[in-house]
């Protein structure tokens, strides 16, 4: 019988983290959240989606997204690879299920930061996971940070807006709230319910 390489063995089931996923209207200050509790915690590990739109400058395969073609993304789908898959501004999205299996399999705890119906789609695909709703202070504080960009249009300020309303309902799907007052304070907890050691 082959030996298992050191620090390969898998963690057994009643120890293993959970899947955190973290969603939340737009606007809300999910990236924000995410990127200064990595900052502090980079071994929670932040699921890297597979993606049909063209690298931006400055993105690299792999870190950022995984950068696949339309057929290669069809695969994917009908493999049932990904955990959830979305269409977004004419380009598709989605997490591919076995890097997340595998760092949970690990012992390593796994963040996934995705919209509302992505949330409800590794929901059905894995009901263990910890769904965690970010929400804002309050409405007027939304429309405020949605709003306060000023580099959109009305009509789409419009629709962001009437998005995030349809986004703020269904906050009762989830498993934990947490409101975005301070960065902070927010990362600390999450980082908690996350459970790293």
């Amino acid at each position: 019988m082959a030996a298992t390489p050191r620090g390969t063995s898998p963690v057994p089931p009643d120890v293993r983290p959970r899947l955190t996923v973290l969603s939340g209207p737009s606007g809300v200050g999910k990236s924000t959240v995410v990127a200064h509790m990595r900052k502090e915690h980079p071994e929670v590990w932040l699921s890297v989606s597979a993606t049909t739109r063209k690298p931006r400058p400055g993105e690299k395969h792999g870190v950022h997204y995984f950068f696949v073609t339309d057929d290669e993304m069809d695969k994917l789908i009908a493999n049932g690879e990904l955990l959830e898959w979305a269409e977004f501004a004419g380009n598709r999205y989605g997490t591919p299920r076995a890097a997340v299996q595998e760092r949970l399999e690990k012992g390593e705890p796994v963040l996934l930061e995705i919209d509302l119906q992505g949330a409800r789609l590794v929901r059905e695909s894995m009901p263990e996971a910890q769904l965690v709703f970010l929400a804002p202070p309050s409405w007027e504080e939304l429309v405020r940070r949605l709003t306060g960009r000023g580099t959109e249009p009305p009509e789409v300020i419009e629709r962001r807006l009437r998005a995030a309303k349809i986004e703020l309902a269904a906050e009762p799907e989830f498993d934990t709230t947490l409101v975005n007052t301070s960065v902070e304070d927010v990362a600390r907890e999450l980082l908690a319910l996350v459970d790293v050691v």
